[in-house]
């Protein structure tokens, strides 16, 4: 081929019988070299190579001189020829592998290589890349103060994180590498979140730029510019996925397209809004948002419904790091976040996964009295510890907790994400688990407990949670305030969680409507009835109670520390025709829907009373029997009574005391009996609440008429007190007092305080040792003030001997800049 013309041989070999990829790079090849300069070359034994003297192909060997050239030299000179040769043909040369791998994709970027003697080509990428528009930086104006979030209603939340709430605007600065031309530019948005992102399902969200906004649609339009700087307005839809969204910027011109980096400093939150309308948890009453979304402190109740007793919490829902422990919960749940923009899913979520038998969540339960292996449920009076050390754990459940733990958790933990939510208590608070919804009480012929089959039980009082939302999945008229039960009582679909379910539905006895609602009905509102085992083995119902069950359903009440009765948002009046056929209507549906007794004598009745507030922890317990005969006739019946220590869910623990009396009624005659409890015959046995059940049972002579109640109390314990010692400032050491009187006539050993006050100081506990019978004791603790306003100084104390004994100080911290008290 020595004598072949240059672009025959071309021609030659572009007709080649040779894969097309082959024969177009070698094609391409012999082009350049046709274009390449010509310079003098010796070459040995290679006289005749047409018209390629600059060209080794390999037919002869280089001289000496040659093989000295060095090869980062000849690497330049390649390097230059494939870079002008992808520009020609890209087709043929693609990019090498190391180029195609970046963090920002650029189209027409700059390779930043130099040319031979470091010469660059008038069209060569860099000044490529200086034609095409790049993002500089981004700024959310995140600042707490900033307008962002003042509008939103997140500017308490303690970090700097951009948190907003969806079906609202926000406004953004984007910072780009040359002024941004409308007519020839295009930018849009473009929100990621969850691992797998997809359009489909929400979670991969392009904004577009939009001359106007459109409500209910992510759209984005430029509202202002300034140089090289553009502020866009941002919508977002009001059912969007919440959670923590990652954003990048993409940008479009003639020279090409280029994607910010994402940068987890711009990462957005997004929660609920119920000051947006459109929002199925919008809330219309600005007082009820701030109790139910905005407060961060607030109470629980707990002991009896005769000794309702009274425990603030700090939910510190706005604390530093709450808001990503919050969102952690949600990811560790495993759901899809397609799924988190309807609050039904989210709140399902939480209730499952603030327990932890099924799904490694928050607190793990305990009611065993050891809680050697971590803290006792009495302690915690805040849930930001719990959340801070199962968020930096990695999620290892936290010990331990008891239902008030579990619904304050929820009550933190919702308020966050933005759905308002409020604690409650149940008095009598029934735990049905056949789903009978009636109450069963199984007594043997001599109208003793059969423990083996009382698997219904009544807790002393129960505690979850109502949160608000619109129910679209129910008929109208159902949506509101709704019960969710994150306390491990019993399975649904599988998995240990209860509700949302609807309060109305729950009144009106509907238990047939989603979700648990014949569970949450059982707890208020069933019939308690008492079964006798018969000689044959079979059990015969003998008495039922109609109203033993669901008393003083009690929540904080809005924008004040006073305790508010909502029971008749569970329940009409008791014994009201409408709540008897909302019982008949709820029980139709239950496990045993003919489960009701016929009408028996009531001519004698039979109840408990207790004067003021109850006996005291370390005295002797006093209350009274009283037996009414209603007839014109005397009336004898043999009276049993035992009396049980117990757990607040209801569960025996131990009996203390049984006995036996006769009596005798005569007719139309009111009958009082003293009945004593003494402090020796339950010191060695109390535990957590001190609680305490008396259960009389009994049959009259002259009818067979049986009577059967029983009677829950607590022993009161005494509360901290806790006195603040000089002004509080922020920024300025202060000091208070808490002090404490040993009730008990015996030793308290290794007693524990534990203090806390959003803005005061962090969680912090004193081992204080031994306290002697009787005895008053007083410790001081120092603290620096780190939020000005009203504020509240939360403490506790724990020893084996004594718990739930707690107290709470009012403290208004004046803020040092304008020095205001």
């Amino acid at each position: 081929m020595d004598n072949v013309p240059a672009y025959d041989l071309v021609r030659t070999v572009v007709l080649c019988p040779m894969p097309s990829t082959n024969y177009r790079v070698i094609a391409c090849y012999l082009f350049l070299f046709l274009r390449m300069p010509v310079h003098t070359r010796s070459i040995r034994g290679t006289s005749g190579v047409g018209r390629f003297p600059a060209v080794t192909l390999g037919f002869g060997e280089d001289t000496e001189e040659e093989k000295e050239v060095p090869e980062e030299s000849n690497s330049v000179k390649e390097n230059a020829c494939r870079r002008w040769l992808r520009k020609v043909c890209p087709c043929c040369c693609p990019k090498p592998n190391d180029d195609d791998i970046t963090n920002t994709l650029v189209t027409g970027a700059d390779d930043k290589e130099d040319g031979t003697n470091g010469e660059k080509p008038e069209t060569g990428d860099r000044q490529l890349d200086e034609l095409l528009l790049k993002v500089r930086s981004i700024d959310l104006m995140k600042s707490k103060s900033g307008e962002n979030r003042t509008e939103h209603h997140t500017n308490l939340y303690q970090r700097d994180d951009f948190v907003i709430r969806r079906g609202q605007t926000f406004q953004m600065w984007i910072t780009l590498s040359r002024p941004f031309n409308p007519s020839t530019d295009k930018i849009h948005l473009q929100l990621k979140t969850g691992p797998l992102p997809s359009v489909s399902k929400g979670t991969l969200v392009t904004i577009p730029l939009v001359e106007e906004l459109e409500d209910g649609r992510w759209k984005a339009a430029v509202v202002r510019q300034d140089g090289k700087r553009i502020m866009l307005s941002v919508n977002s839809p009001p059912t969007a996925a919440i959670g923590r969204y990652q954003l990048t910027v993409e940008t479009h011109c003639a020279n090409g397209q280029a994607v910010s980096n994402h940068d987890p400093a711009n990462d957005i939150y997004l929660l609920f809004n119920p000051w947006c309308e459109d929002d199925a948890v919008f809330m219309d009453s600005e007082v009820e948002r701030q109790e139910y979304v905005l407060n961060d402190i607030g109470r629980a109740y707990y002991g009896t419904e005769n000794q309702i007793g009274e425990r603030t919490w700090n939910y510190g829902q706005f604390d530093d790091g709450i808001l990503a422990a919050c969102v952690f919960v949600l990811e560790k749940s495993g759901t899809p976040p397609s799924g988190w923009g309807d609050p039904v899913n989210v709140v399902r979520v939480i209730s499952a996964m603030i327990n932890s038998p099924d799904d490694g969540g928050v607190l793990e339960g305990n009611w065993s009295g050891d809680y050697s292996a971590g803290t006792s449920p009495t302690v915690w009076s805040g849930s930001v510890e719990i959340l801070k050390q199962y968020h930096k754990t990695s999620g290892s459940p936290v010990k331990y907790g008891q239902c008030w733990v579990f619904a304050c958790v929820v009550t933190t933990v919702l308020r966050c994400l933005g759905i308002p939510s409020r604690t409650v208590t149940n008095f009598s608070s029934a735990h049905d688990t056949d789903v009978s919804l009636t109450t069963d009480v199984y007594l043997d012929e001599n109208l003793e407990p059969i423990d083996c089959l009382n698997a219904d039980s009544i807790w002393n009082f129960h505690v979850w949670n109502d949160c608000w939302m619109a129910r679209p999945d129910l008929p109208p008229g159902y949506g509101g305030w709704q019960a969710v039960d994150a306390t491990p009582q019993e399975t649904s679909q599988g998995t240990y969680r209860c509700g949302p379910a609807s309060l109305a539905a729950v009144r009106n006895g509907q238990v047939y409507l989603k979700h648990d609602t014949p569970f949450v009905f059982a707890e208020v509102n069933s019939d308690k009835i008492y079964w006798q085992r018969n000689i044959d083995g079979t059990f015969s119902q003998i008495f039922s109670e109609k109203q033993s069950v669901g008393h003083f359903i009690s929540t904080k009440a809005v924008g004040t520390d006073e305790r508010n009765d909502i029971t008749n948002l569970y329940k009409y009046s008791e014994g009201s025709e409408e709540e008897r056929i909302a019982v008949e209507t709820a029980c139709s549906y239950g496990s045993k829907a003919q489960a009701y007794s016929s009408s028996t004598a009531k001519d004698v009745t039979i109840e408990v009373t207790m004067d003021g507030d109850g006996p005291e922890m370390g005295r002797d317990a006093e209350l009274t029997i009283v037996l009414r005969n209603s007839s014109s006739e005397q009336r004898t019946l043999t009276l049993h009574g035992q009396v049980a220590v117990m757990y607040y869910t209801g569960v025996n623990k131990a009996t203390v005391r049984k006995d036996r009396t006769d009596v005798d009624v005569l007719p139309n005659e009111v009958k009082y009996l003293e009945w004593t409890l003494e402090y020796k015959d339950y010191k060695d046995q109390l535990i957590d609440q001190a609680a305490l059940m008396l259960t009389l049972s009994g049959r009259v002579k002259e009818t067979q008429q049986v009577l059967a109640t029983q009677f829950s109390f607590r022993l009161r314990t005494p509360d901290l007190i806790i006195k603040p010692i000089g002004a509080a400032v922020v920024g300025e050491k202060m000091a208070v007092e808490i002090s404490f009187t040993n009730p008990l006539p015996q030793v308290l050993k290794a007693v524990v305080f534990h203090a806390e006050g959003l803005g005061l100081l962090t969680s912090r506990k004193i081992h204080y040792g031994d306290i002697g019978s009787r005895a008053s004791v007083s410790l001081t603790e120092n603290f620096v003030p780190t939020l000005p306003g009203p504020r509240k100084l939360l403490a506790s104390l724990d020893c084996k001997q004594l718990t739930q004994v707690h107290g709470v100080a009012d403290i208004t911290v004046g803020d040092k800049s304008n020095g205001t008290r």
